[in-house]
Order: structure tokens, then sequence, then C-alpha cells
């Protein structure tokens, strides 16, 4: 199987599922589940970094643009939400809009920038 398609699946995949359990603690912060949820969103987005990565350098030959940029910041902002959710609960509501914009901005970065 081609790297690329391996890199791709493993982006967009931990993307997907980063994003659920984002939504998940913005919804219902349990703190009986804050460990469980935390670590699972810190490995996923080790995963969606890693295959980002792995396209940049071979999909791009390790060249940089703009919009690979943008999606980093938005990544790291969708990282990050998920803590802010169980820190500020009744935010909850915020927080899901904030996720959607990132997740919409970093698609459409991805599409219509490149």
């Amino acid at each position: 199987m081609e790297p690329i398609k391996i890199y791709s699946f493993v982006h967009v995949a931990a993307g997907f599922l980063l994003t659920a359990l984002t939504f998940a603690a913005c919804a219902a912060p349990d703190p009986e589940k804050r460990k469980r949820s935390l670590m699972l969103t810190g490995i996923l987005s080790l995963l969606m970094l890693v295959g980002g990565f792995g396209l940049v350098a071979r999909v791009y030959d390790n060249q940089w643009a703009s919009w690979m940029f943008v999606k980093i910041g938005c990544w790291l902002g969708l990282s990050a939400l998920a803590g802010i959710a169980y820190r500020k609960p009744e935010k909850g509501g915020g927080l899901m809009l904030v996720a959607t914009l990132l997740v919409l901005v970093a698609v459409g970065t991805a599409y219509f920038m490149r």
C-alpha cells in the first residue's frame, strides 16, 4: 500500500475522531471521564499531526505553503478544546461553535487553497 494513502487515512480518521471526542467533551464534560477523554484526544491529535506531516513530506516534498500553517493553527485550536471544555463546562455551546469553525476552515483550506 502507498505511504501517501496511509498518511492520508491516518490524518483524516484521526481528525474525524478528534472532532467527535471534542464535541462529546463539550456536550457532556463528565469529570469521571476526563482523564480518558483527554488521553484519547491527545493520542488522536498526535496521530493527526503525524499523518499531516507525513503528507507534507511525501506529497509536497517538504515544501511549505501558507495554507499548511492555517491548518496547523486549526489543529492546535481543536486539540485544545477538549481540555478547555472540562475546565469551563458552562462554555460548551460556544466551544462547539469554535470547533465547528476550526474544522470548516481546515477542510476548506485543504480543498480550496492548495
